[in-house]
């Protein structure tokens, strides 16, 4: 039986006012996200290219057109508008495997008269070259540099709409705390460590550690004058800081001060609000002012005199920020001036290169315009256009870059004389990658997945949307390693994998692509996973914080290869300097190092950071629950896989009994930490947290989920009955769950739709569903299963999804959430493990276990395709 075709799980069309998120594109190597209007794209990124702002406005009758709806699919995304009597329609995709965007614009005359229209697209590529910096916050071109600034261009994305647009990257409206001299790195942007993460203006210091990012020193000397903070303060070194309260700097705000160099000549930073990429910061450089801010600067002219008192004045507005010093003033340009890109005509296409990288970008038509004229850092075509009543005129675009002028004129030119051909292949070459993903012995995958034969029309929906989740994150083109099968994004992460995402489905992944998965864990065991949560799968390079799951994610996920392929040849492998077994080992005892000295001495401590567990729920760390069950679980896969090992040598005799010996004290630390687990039991489905100043109760998903997965077995009748009972009637909710229970205690304070009461993240319902199997109710397993594929807002899930009301839920855009998150092919996974087939999750073969109740199911078995 094979797949469904792939034109069954693309979207519908979806109104506008019903998309919180809007979709994403993709290539196999690359991302984009389309914006508000019908043809602009921003966060375009196709390592070693990246784009910053947005590509350009589609204007009809000398007006933007908002898209009203839209449509996605793996190949592209269909926008619709209407302008003049006109329906505009839209299709954006990006060239399969391609550094190209190809635009088809087609406006449809419903009435009864010709229409006679000028319809003019802007032509914008601020496009940059760049081998490094490749982030989870990956780098992205400004007008003054190249660093990742996420807010700035969501406030760009944003004015996509307006007639006359602002420069609102400038414009950071929200409170921030003005910092006088040294500033902190961009990142962080909590003012005090202990707040969690919310997704509001918060963003983690998520960057490679080859992003270039260096820490300014701080201007000696003396500062008042503020009105935020009356009084005149000292700085005397070039590392010290003074925090000050917070102040809004949005459109119309000035900020002055009078500042006094204790030396002349001096280089660094006086003043920043706040410490984010976008903030305003006044600094000198040789003695001279400048100003910085939203990816525009300015220096001024004259050095500043030590021992004297020097006016500044900070003003922002709607086109531009501006530095008035002592009477000079300088002012920002527009960022789609000619400043960085310079365009060039050349007949009837257009080269924009780019003064700070190596990139070359060129445009093309199908169509040649009527007018083709350069406009500040770019250009601008126009064509007159009449449509007969009932009739339909099109016209196509093509953006190509490359790291030479003719190559990326040349590639340009040929798509656009073929366009129609072009622009149909990207979706023929999306078709044939996701039939390779059920044909064994394709020549796209190292591997191949069953397809679900007979299933419920909702469940097998959701089955097919979690492969084509996988096969829509899959890129070729970044890493050295091969395929890789990217976390999120496409505001995020172009390059970069998470360890615990990524174990959210090892075993879909091992059939899936088996060559690939062992090379992804070969690479993630030799990073530092003790002190990051995910790497750059270009340069191979750790990002960001460490997570408490990592361990427990990594064992998982080596452990569910093992049991897909049987290739044991990983385990004395050498990933860093230490082989993969080794790395088993440390992994399923680490944290018995590092506990606390308080509590029964058995439970793990996983440290006081909510950034390190689940970032928003503030109370969620120490000794909890989910973790201390993991380990239990890992503790004993070793222990089964320590007796499993080949003993072929000279020496079989010895090692298999100091294997045995090994064997044995895991299964009994395992049987320790279970009986310390179980006696966190709160009752009513709950589980408590143990705290050095005593324990709490909590209603997560993750206590339900670990604890199910690897404690089942050990739960009394009543504990399971009741977990089910918890996540059924306080988690679950309509067409998806909460990762919190809205009753709990700390729900006020954890915000967010991803872990919090809000909503749950992408791999939420799949590890729920596999946990209600394992506690013998498949059939509430089937029920979540089979409803969760309408949640995906036309597309696929992401990684933050919110609740809306009456049970319907929708891809969360706020903050920093993701549009794509590889979390949510745990649906898949859940489906693929089976209720009553083979538990592998263990690698035990044991079937779940059931008790009373209605445990039947309607899931079929899986059949290959032939």
């Amino acid at each position: 039986m094979s797949a469904p075709p792939l034109d069954d799980l693309a979207g519908d069309w979806m109104p506008a006012a019903d998309l919180a998120h809007l979709p994403s594109l993709r290539n196999q190597w690359g991302q984009a996200h389309v914006n508000a209007d019908l043809t602009s794209v921003s966060w375009l990124a196709m390592p070693p290219f990246s784009g910053g702002y947005h590509t350009g406005v589609l204007r009809v009758a000398g007006r933007v057109v908002a898209a009203d709806r839209f449509r996605w699919a793996p190949w592209g995304v269909a926008r619709s508008g209407t302008a003049a009597g006109l329906t505009v329609e839209t299709d954006t995709r990006l060239g399969y495997e391609r550094h190209a965007v190809l635009w088809r614009v087609r406006l449809h005359n419903p009435g009864e008269r010709p229409v006679t229209v000028d319809v003019e697209q802007r032509l914008l590529a601020p496009i940059a070259h760049s081998e490094t910096g490749w982030g989870w916050l990956y780098g992205a071109p400004w007008s003054a540099g190249h660093y990742p600034d996420h807010f700035a261009t969501e406030r760009v994305r944003a004015e996509v709409l307006a007639d006359a647009p602002r420069q609102v990257q400038l414009h950071a409206a929200e409170p921030r705390h003005l910092r006088l001299g040294r500033p902190r790195p961009p990142g962080i942007q909590r003012d005090e460590d202990t707040e969690p993460m919310l997704l509001s203006t918060e963003l983690p210091d998520h960057t490679a550690p080859d992003s270039g990012r260096v820490r300014p020193p701080a201007v000696l000397g003396s500062v008042r004058g503020l009105a935020a903070a009356p009084g005149t303060f000292r700085i005397r070194a070039v590392d010290e800081e003074h925090r000050l309260p917070a102040v809004a700097l949005g459109p119309g705000a000035t900020l002055s001060l009078q500042f006094r160099p204790d030396a002349d000549g001096q280089s660094g930073v006086i003043l920043t609000h706040g410490n984010h990429p976008d903030s305003v910061q006044l600094g000198l450089t040789d003695g001279r002012p400048w100003l910085r801010a939203g990816g525009e600067l300015v220096t001024g002219g004259e050095a500043l005199a030590a021992g004297r008192w020097h006016g500044l004045s900070v003003h922002i507005g709607d086109h531009g920020a501006s530095l008035d010093a002592g009477g000079a003033v300088l002012t920002t340009e527009p960022w789609d001036g000619a400043h960085r890109w310079r365009p060039e005509i050349e007949d009837t296409a257009v080269v924009v290169a780019d003064g700070g990288s190596p990139a070359f970008a060129a445009y093309a038509f199908a169509t040649p315009p009527d007018r083709l004229d350069p406009l500040g850092g770019g250009a601008v075509a126009g064509w007159t256009v009449t449509v007969a009543p009932g009739g339909t005129a099109e016209l196509g675009v093509v953006l190509t870059f490359a790291t030479g002028r003719s190559d990326a004129l040349r590639a340009a030119r040929h798509a656009a004389g073929r366009f129609a051909a072009e622009h149909a292949a990207v979706a023929d070459r999306w078709r044939a990658t996701w039939a390779s993903a059920f044909t064994p012995g394709n020549a796209v995958f190292s591997g191949h997945l069953p397809a679900l034969d007979g299933a419920p029309e909702g469940l097998a929906r959701t089955y097919h949307l979690g492969v084509l989740l996988a096969v829509y994150l899959r890129n070729t083109g970044v890493s050295p390693i091969g395929p890789v099968y990217l976390t999120g994004g496409p505001r995020l992460g172009a390059t970069t994998t998470f360890f615990w995402d990524q174990s959210e489905w090892p075993h879909t992944a091992a059939r899936l692509d088996p060559a690939a998965l062992r090379a992804w864990l070969l690479a993630a065991l030799a990073q530092p996973y003790e002190r990051c949560h995910s790497f750059d799968t270009r340069n191979l390079l750790p990002t960001g914080n460490h997570y408490a799951a990592n361990d427990y994610a990594l064992f998982r996920t080596v452990h569910a290869y093992l049991a897909e392929t049987g290739d044991l040849a990983l385990l004395p492998e050498k990933a860093g300097a230490a082989t993969v077994l080794d790395h088993l080992r440390a992994m399923a005892y680490r944290p018995r190092s590092a506990r606390a000295g308080w509590g029964d001495g058995v439970l793990m401590d996983f440290g006081r950071d909510p950034w390190e567990l689940l970032e928003c729920v503030p109370n969620y760390r120490d000794a909890v629950v989910s973790l201390n069950a993991a380990h239990a679980g890992m503790l004993r896969s070793l222990a089964g896989l320590l007796r499993r090992l080949p003993t072929e040598d000279e020496t079989a005799a010895e090692l298999s009994a100091e294997l045995s010996v090994e064997a044995a004290r895991a299964d009994a630390d395992a049987d320790a930490l279970t009986a310390a687990v179980l006696g966190q039991y709160a009752g009513g489905g709950r589980w408590r947290i143990a705290h050095p100043e005593g324990d709490e109760t909590i209603g997560h998903v993750l206590d339900f989920a670990l604890v199910a997965a690897e404690l089942a077995d050990d739960l009394p009748e009543h504990v399971r009955a009741e977990m089910v009972e918890f996540a059924a009637t306080h988690l679950v909710d309509g067409d998806w769950m909460r990762a919190l229970a809205p009753d709990d205690p700390v729900a006020p304070r954890s915000d967010r739709p991803d872990h919090g009461a809000a909503g749950a993240f992408g791999a939420w319902p799949g590890a729920t569903a596999h946990g209600l199997c394992r506690l013998g109710r498949p059939d509430l397993a089937e029920a979540l299963l089979s409803r969760i594929h309408a949640a995906t807002s036309g597309g696929l899930w992401g990684q933050a999804m919110e609740a809306v009301g009456g049970g319907r839920f929708r891809v969360a855009e706020r903050g920093v959430a993701n549009r794509d998150s590889n979390a949510g092919v745990a649906a898949t996974e859940a489906i693929l493990l089976g209720p009553f087939g083979p538990d592998v999750h263990r690698g035990d073969r044991r079937p779940a276990r059931t008790s009373p109740g209605n445990n039947r199911s309607s899931i079929p078995p899986m059949r290959e395709r032939t």
